[in-house]
């Protein structure tokens, strides 16, 4: 279901990528760095349930589902558009019994009703938070629905303090015209809710900081 302050956030995702999907991953592939890092390195066990949060075009879940075969791959888009591009590329890979996607809210979403799946064993977000509204809410949804044993993975924009200040200023203004805007203090909420919900985080800052790269382990044992 859609929350009611997000219909106008589903309706520009449509607008803006409902051409746009077409040339999405052709395009795309050349600055969403470290998301292939982020697929490698997700390790879900043999049978376990993967869930990608802005799944898009798919081409993250199909690519996933073909590393680590034994596990079972879920999709939420609160854009319509997008998923058609992403059911397409399921059926093209024979991958229709493996990865299933749903129109679902980031903010809003209850798997066990969408997919009959209660917890997952990984979740992941790959350049998703930098473009929903309400992107602490989606983070807290997320781990709403994220096993005791399981981890969060995130790979979004960073603050690129280690670039020049003319790269950084160029790269701002034209994320701008996609509506995608990096997050500042995702860092700091992060810590905030690992320490709430007891798990361990891993930050790092690939390509001078061009990229952040979070993983949110495991509950600790008390």
């Amino acid at each position: 279901m859609i929350r009611s302050g997000n219909v106008r956030h589903q309706s520009l995702m449509n607008q803006i990528y409902g051409k746009q999907r077409y040339i999405y991953d052709a395009s795309r592939k050349f600055y969403l760095l470290g998301r292939d890092r982020l697929i490698n390195e997700m390790r879900p066990p043999n049978g376990g349930a993967v869930l990608e949060i802005g799944c898009g075009t798919g081409r993250n879940l199909v690519a996933a589902a073909q590393i680590r075969k034994r596990a079972s791959y879920f999709g939420i888009d609160i854009s319509d558009e997008m998923l058609k591009s992403a059911n397409r590329l399921i059926e093209r890979y024979q991958l229709c019994k493996k990865v299933k996607t749903v129109q679902a809210d980031a903010t809003n979403f209850d798997p066990e009703n969408l997919f009959g799946i209660e917890k997952f064993d990984r979740i992941f977000m790959s350049y998703t938070l930098s473009m929903i509204p309400d992107w602490k809410v989606a983070i807290d949804e997320a781990l709403e629905h994220l096993a005791d044993n399981g981890s969060l993975h995130i790979v979004d924009f960073g603050m690129q303090t280690e670039l020049p200040a003319w790269f950084r200023k160029i790269l701002t203004q034209w994320l701008k015209l996609f509506h995608v805007t990096p997050r500042s203090d995702l860092m700091q909420y992060l810590e905030t809710k690992a320490n709430l919900e007891n798990r361990g985080l891993i930050h790092k800052k690939p390509f001078r900081d061009y990229a952040c790269y979070y993983v949110m382990g495991p509950k600790r044992i008390k």
